[in-house]
């Protein structure tokens, strides 16, 4: 790809990751109130205010209106523009990483990453992660397999059963030993989604991520909150912060690491 055709693929990932992030909002917020995503018009949920066009350019119109809304003025959650930015960067970084390689690919990765965020901010908020976001994930993976050229298309199945199996038995032990639910249902079907996605090899690196990360994080939230042992957090987040480090940059790290083992 010549430089020019790369600028012009990173300022059009750009702009369309910050427009899908705009819409993302809208999916992270009525899905879980059982809401239709194409009626109502946009409007603030405190007074009703139907949103015009130029209240709803991506990050722009919450910088312009001071991050409130402009009829009542109450204050806008940052994560509308978190969500916009995320979405927008993830999007260039596949472009980046992947276009070379793979266009197809690339541009499935980044859809990916648009249905993860919408899994993570969903389960980060409301402990839910639903089945259409499930049924995304395995149709996303397998459109990957065909187009992942450096991972063999059986080590894919083999994560999906993989990831299925391990979280499914880690479920049943943590219900027997600790009387309560360990993992829930939707993190079981989650996992198989990843290891679809990333096949077996990468699913390990993005289990020891997710784990380590929620490890270190949970154990301050405990600290600093105060919350009892029994307290449910949700995992959801962790395991798509492993997906995407894990899809982004797994072939690397998995490459590093077996260098430091054989000394090559």
């Amino acid at each position: 790809m010549s430089d020019y055709i790369k600028i012009v693929a990173y300022i059009l990932a750009g702009i369309v990751g910050l427009c899908v992030g705009s819409f993302l909002n809208v999916v992270i917020y009525r899905v879980p109130n059982n809401m239709s995503l194409a009626r109502p018009a946009s409007h603030c949920p405190k007074c009703g205010y139907k949103l015009k066009w130029y209240d709803n350019i991506p990050v722009i119109s919450y910088c312009i209106l001071g991050g409130k809304c402009r009829s009542c003025k109450e204050h806008i959650s940052f994560r509308y523009t978190a969500v916009e930015i995320l979405n927008a960067l993830l999007w260039v970084m596949c472009v980046a990483l992947f276009w070379d390689d793979s266009i197809a690919y690339a541009c499935t990765a980044a859809v990916i990453c648009s249905v993860g965020l919408c899994i993570a901010f969903i389960d980060l908020e409301h402990m839910l992660i639903f089945d259409r976001f499930q049924i995304m994930m395995l149709v996303l993976g397998a459109l990957t397999i065909p187009f992942d050229k450096n991972t063999v298309w059986y080590s894919h199945l083999i994560g999906m059963a993989a990831g299925f199996l391990a979280f499914l038995l880690f479920a049943l032990i943590g219900k027997k030993v600790f009387g309560r639910d360990a993992l829930g249902g939707g993190d079981v079907k989650l996992a198989a989604g990843i290891g679809l996605i990333l096949g077996w090899e990468k699913l390990i690196l993005c289990l020891l991520i997710s784990s380590v990360v929620a490890s270190i994080i949970l154990l301050i939230v405990r600290k600093k909150s105060k919350d009892e042992k029994t307290k449910e957090y949700p995992f959801g987040p962790f395991l798509i912060l492993g997906l995407i480090v894990s899809m982004m940059a797994g072939n690397p790290i998995i490459s590093a690491y077996v260098g430091l083992l054989t000394g090559k």
